[in-house]
């Protein structure tokens, strides 16, 4: 038997886009199964089961759930503990010339499966079409910072320069990597079709007497009505809960990547060279008036945990499905699927805004540079003098001591780097000081970053964004604003 819980609309539908809040609603849901029945009956009477065209036309004009429906069918579900079971016979209460012939040789899994099966798919495709829109803000970001200098970090350790450009385009290239995925998921999407109750389709061999073909056919025909281009060739009486594994990791590893980007912004909001939005009004904190904490950043990170250990429940339910089926999958992927999807829209969207109001403050960045560069500008400066007729191993020593003397300066007594200036005091260094600025000037220390992004932006943004159903979207696609 299969379970009788109820559908309900997870909490975080609230926070979703309206369409992928709608994906998952019961009313959506509660119609997708009217729909597949209604694909079934025209399929057998198509293939010569004595079904009158009443039948079909009730169900056809009767697929949207009025308030009243809902609520017979919860009394129904009370009472046969069966929700499939309530919902065949609140539809046949409407459609009374297709009461006995509402699911004809089908197991709930024909509804509950390919009703899933539909929603991934869609939901997928929703997914696509928003981190789409993200790619595209985020690239324009990179391409606005190309050439700005920026300090680099390694270990969160002061590191040679790159661009502020340059480093989102690391973000950009995880985000085209889960676009990939996703859209792999989602093109292998298949229908689990009409198989009967242990997928051997049985119940249909006996519907039109032992005709091998026929049943054939009918599998063929409503996964045709359903809008799938093929099913599953073996099921049980589910599809595999594999396909939910190979759905539900592309969106972990989407977690993943935003999980990184909000970190790496939260910091750079640490370090006071790039803030997310902050609206005139925005109250950081109920005692210390003056933060400004990163909150939409917070909020992908948390969020972003939660999608990324959703993949576990798909893994475990996976690996304990008995034989042709156990029931123990069901309470668990009713809340799973669902919340993933959600939280990946939740995700994606905050993360749209944040990518659309991002704040660089240039001479923060600046000045953190000249605290750091004449440290990295040691190597310019020993090879400059060796030019000059220098001993490169006397320039190396008279550079390292002092180096620790400005370092001394930096770390005990909390004064600005002075190396530069000691460089110039000290006349072993003379034939240098006039090029002194030009070795310290922060462009030359970025190598080919702002190339880099250009040839990125070019040869891989582009042409993914290019596809048509994605640039559809992110030419659609309008600025989100938060409410909370």
């Amino acid at each position: 038997m299969e379970a009788y819980e109820s559908y309900q609309t997870p909490l975080s539908s609230r926070y979703a886009s309206k369409e992928m809040a709608h994906l998952f609603s019961p009313a959506h849901r509660f119609k997708t199964w009217r729909e597949l029945w209604l694909n079934l009956a025209i399929a057998e009477k198509q293939l010569g089961l004595p079904i009158p065209e009443e039948a079909l036309e009730q169900m056809k004009s009767n697929l949207d759930l009025t308030p009243e429906q809902f609520d017979i069918a919860a009394k129904e579900e009370k009472k046969r503990r069966h929700d499939v079971m309530a919902h065949v016979h609140t539809f046949g209460q409407v459609a009374p010339a297709a009461a006995g012939i509402i699911h004809l040789g089908a197991t709930s899994c024909y509804v509950t499966d390919n009703a899933d099966l539909i929603f991934i798919r869609t939901g997928l495709t929703f997914l696509l079409k928003s981190l789409a829109v993200v790619i595209s803000r985020l690239s324009a970001f990179a391409a606005q910072y190309r050439a700005l200098p920026t300090l680099g970090f390694t270990h969160f350790q002061p590191a040679q320069l790159t661009t502020v450009g340059k480093r989102a385009t690391l973000w950009i290239q995880e985000l085209l990597w889960d676009l990939r995925n996703i859209k792999r998921a989602r093109n292998d999407i298949g229908f689990r079709g009409v198989k009967g109750t242990t997928g051997t389709q049985a119940s249909f061999l006996t519907l039109f007497d032992g005709d091998h073909d026929k049943v054939e056919e009918l599998d063929e025909l409503v996964t045709k009505l359903s809008g799938f281009d093929y099913a599953y060739p073996v099921t049980s009486q589910t599809y595999s809960r594999k396909i939910d594994i190979d759905v539900l990791a592309p969106l972990a590893s989407l977690g993943a990547t935003a999980h990184k980007i909000a970190t790496d912004l939260r910091l750079l909001a640490n370090l006071k060279e790039v803030e997310e939005p902050f609206e005139t009004t925005q109250i950081g904190s109920s005692a210390m008036a003056y933060k400004r904490n990163p909150m939409r950043s917070e909020r992908v990170c948390s969020l972003s945990r939660h999608l990324m250990v959703l993949h576990q429940n798909a893994l475990m339910t996976s690996s304990v499905q008995w034989f042709e089926r156990t029931l123990d999958d069901s309470a668990n992927r009713r809340i799973t699927l669902p919340e993933a999807f959600l939280t990946a829209d939740i995700v994606l969207s905050t993360l749209q805004n944040v990518c659309e109001g991002l704040v660089v403050y240039p001479r923060v960045i600046a000045r953190r540079i000249a605290q750091e560069l004449p440290f990295m500008a040691t190597e310019n400066i020993i090879m400059s003098i060796v030019k000059k007729g220098g001993d490169r191993q006397e320039a190396h020593e008279k550079i390292r001591v002092l180096s620790h003397e400005a370092a001394h300066q930096v770390k005990n007594l909390g004064l600005e780097n002075d190396l530069i200036a000691r460089v110039r005091n000290d006349s072993y260094f003379s034939p240098i000081h006039e090029e002194l600025e030009q070795l310290l000037e922060p462009q030359t220390f970025i190598g080919r970053a702002p190339e880099q992004v250009d040839k990125f932006l070019k040869e891989w943004v582009q042409p993914a964004l290019d596809e048509e159903e994605l640039k559809v979207a992110v030419a659609d696609g309008g600025k989100v604003e938060l409410s909370v």
